[in-house]
């Protein structure tokens, strides 16, 4: 069966999809989009990455392009078309076609928007084999990191560099204060020595992670205590655990960094804890139903 595409209005063939060569997400990276994990023919968090896609799209002064209600009903169509149930679920909304100046347009143009699904293998039930290697390198990206634009070029070098040296991820810290920031596409954790679960405050310099905060939100309702606060490099060669988040990542355990073990090498009992944690907000909490 094709795969179907919502492209401006219509649901097409996404062999036989097109974008104009002059919308700016092209010609730009004049855009923002986001990612939703469909588990169960139900979308995770929903409301989260919704309510992340407007902030985003305030951010850069661009209009929502439908209603939240008329972009629930494409999101569902464009998944229920393809008969997909387990997937990931893309969308991205640009400022729309206009002749190629940096400057906004002078007429204001239709937002651009296009939404896509594929299929991907269901919530891992095993942690031990769900685990990862990560590098670290310098964070390049630009200063306003919060908004979750397609400019990616920095993110995907990084993470092409972690390919390359056999890892999943870069870690990204900050070449001056030698501070770890985030993941090239996940927010980034650990267990400190001291036994403290830590993750890097929000504000300009990192994304505000869906799966983050649904996380956060599970270890506030289960009486679990966590700091919200950065740690340096010397830190994280130090932590006794670490992990990643993300729609796509889950919660996934990272064993080792820059070659080297963390903790003992193997997944440790507070990640695994969280693991399960969160597999339980995925398949059965409430808050997801769409």
């Amino acid at each position: 069966m094709s795969r179907i595409a919502y492209v401006n209005g219509r649901y097409v063939d996404q062999r036989l999809a097109e974008v104009n060569i002059e919308d700016r997400g092209y010609q730009f990276g004049d855009g923002i989009y986001e990612v939703v994990h469909l588990h169960a023919g139900r979308f995770i968090d929903e409301d989260r990455h919704l309510d992340r896609l407007e902030r985003s799209l305030r951010e850069i002064r661009l209009p929502m392009p439908m209603s939240r209600a008329a972009l629930r009903h494409v999101l569902a169509e464009v998944a229920r078309r393809n008969r997909v149930t387990e997937g990931l679920l893309y969308m991205q909304v640009t400022r729309g076609v206009a002749r190629r100046d940096h400057a906004f347009p002078t007429r204001p143009v239709p937002p651009a928007m296009v939404v896509t699904v594929k299929r991907i293998q269901p919530y891992p039930t095993d942690v031990d084999r769900w685990t990862g290697a990560c590098i670290t390198l310098p964070d390049l990206r630009w200063a306003r990191r919060d908004i979750k634009s397609v400019n990616l070029l920095p993110n995907c070098l990084a993470r092409q560099a972690a390919r390359e040296q056999g890892a999943i991820e870069a870690i990204l810290y900050d070449p001056v204060t030698r501070m770890v920031t985030e993941g090239a596409a996940t927010t980034f954790w650990i267990v400190d020595e001291q036994g403290a679960i830590r993750t890097r405050y929000l504000d300009h310099v990192i994304l505000p992670g869906c799966t983050r905060g649904a996380l956060i939100a599970e270890l506030q309702a289960a009486g679990i205590a966590f700091i919200e606060q950065d740690f340096s490099l010397d830190e994280l060669a130090r932590a006794r655990e670490a992990f990643l988040t993300s729609a796509t990542s889950f919660v996934k355990p990272i064993t080792r960094i820059d070659g080297q073990p963390v903790g003992d090498g193997h997944v440790g009992p507070v990640v695994r804890r969280l693991f399960e944690i969160f597999a339980r907000h995925v398949q059965g909490d409430r808050r997801n139903a769409a």
